[in-house]
């Protein structure tokens, strides 16, 4: 590194340095980080976001909310964050005490918690591939081996199957996804009973698109009396149209809550997070106002799909997974040409496509007709 001597500010890189002159840990080289592509089109429908935008009330209350909280921004924020875990408490139901919720900068930070307090160098995590890609590199990032399960045909998890895979591999840690991301399937309870009973570890069930699934389904939350080892995770990126603002949040015995905070970074939720997600709970009704718009487009996205003759998989989320596509990367492409974004998750002929609003599925549609297979 070099600097111009008539010009003091003024450095120059002499030559890049890359991972490989860093002394990184040996399990991480290789690896690549999460990311799916940003890019300033008029439609993306690529990262799974709910695109409507919070509604003005809402926004209202939540600037206010925030606003203060900053005549005290001087001083730490309330390190137990006891009304945001009142609020999500009161919006779970099921009679949930506030000490039996957690929450993180993130579902990813949530989950990031228990790798810290249940993996680590030594241990395993498993989930059934394909899966979110994060449960992975979490589990590499805090020094796990993770291990990776298989699904049955249209991507189904079986429970005597599953539970024979769990009991097979023992690991410390089970991701459940339900409903999976990335091929929106549902998970039947008795999977999620049949895999807690097959292993003496830990098993999180990742209700992240849970508020798109049916109504008169029951989530696991169900399950969680007289299961310690179990915990239920959520977001409020998804439903509550809230993923700037990275809230996501779990549900558990008040044990397992207790070892998440031997981990936690201490006044890990600030108090503009605190504020802003408590204050948008308050609204739930309203901000849930969109998912049944949303799944109303996520079922009219899937039936043109299939008239269109791709194959379509069953979702309770807000994305929809079509499968004989000739070559993805190629339409990935044309859709971009034509300012839509849609995700290429790396299953051989296959597409993945968010749910949006009428007239960013409408845009969808068209230009995928218009493009042809």
């Amino acid at each position: 590194m070099t600097s111009d001597p008539a010009n003091p500010a003024s450095v120059t890189v002499d030559r890049a340095i890359g991972l490989d002159d860093l002394p990184l840990r040996p399990d991480l080289r290789g690896q690549k980080p999460y990311g799916a592509p940003q890019m300033p089109v008029p439609v993306a429908l690529n990262v799974n976001e709910n695109t409507h935008p919070v509604p003005d009330e809402v926004a209202d209350d939540i600037a206010d909310a925030v606003a203060r909280v900053l005549r005290d921004v001087n001083r730490y924020p309330d390190r137990e964050f006891t009304e945001l875990r009142q609020g999500f408490a009161d919006y779970l139901g099921h009679g949930l005490a506030p000490e039996q919720i957690w929450a993180g900068n993130g579902s990813n930070e949530v989950l990031q918690h228990v790798l810290q307090a249940f993996g680590g160098p030594g241990r395993t995590a498993f989930g059934f591939a394909p899966t979110y890609s994060m449960y992975s590199l979490i589990a590499r990032g805090v020094g796990s081996e993770w291990i990776a399960g298989t699904r049955g045909p249209g991507f189904a998890i079986d429970a005597d199957d599953a539970a024979r895979q769990v009991a097979d591999a023992r690991p410390d840690i089970v991701f459940l996804c339900s409903p999976n991301n990335p091929t929106g399937t549902p998970l039947s309870l008795d999977v999620i009973e049949a895999v807690y009973d097959a292993t003496d570890g830990i098993v999180i069930v990742d209700e992240a698109y849970w508020e798109f699934a049916p109504r008169e389904e029951q989530s696991a939350l169900t399950l969680l009396e007289g299961r310690p080892r179990l915990a239920v995770s959520r977001t409020m990126s998804k439903a509550f149209a809230f993923a700037g603002a990275r809230v996501g949040y779990l549900a558990a015995d008040p044990a397992f809550i207790d070892a998440l905070r031997l981990v936690r970074l201490p006044y890990h939720l600030s108090a503009l997070t605190q504020a802003a997600a408590t204050a948008a709970l308050r609204h739930a009704d309203t901000m849930l106002h969109t998912v049944e718009e949303i799944v109303e487009q996520r079922n009219r996205m899937s039936a043109t799909l299939e008239a269109l003759g791709y194959t379509v998989y069953p979702s309770w989320t807000n994305f929809v997974l079509f499968g004989g596509v000739a070559d993805p990367a190629r339409t990935w492409e044309l859709l971009r040409e034509r300012g839509i974004l849609v995700r290429d998750i790396g299953i051989p002929g296959h597409l993945r496509v968010t749910a949006g609003t009428e007239e960013e599925t409408t845009a969808f549609l068209e230009a995928l007709a218009e493009i042809g297979n």
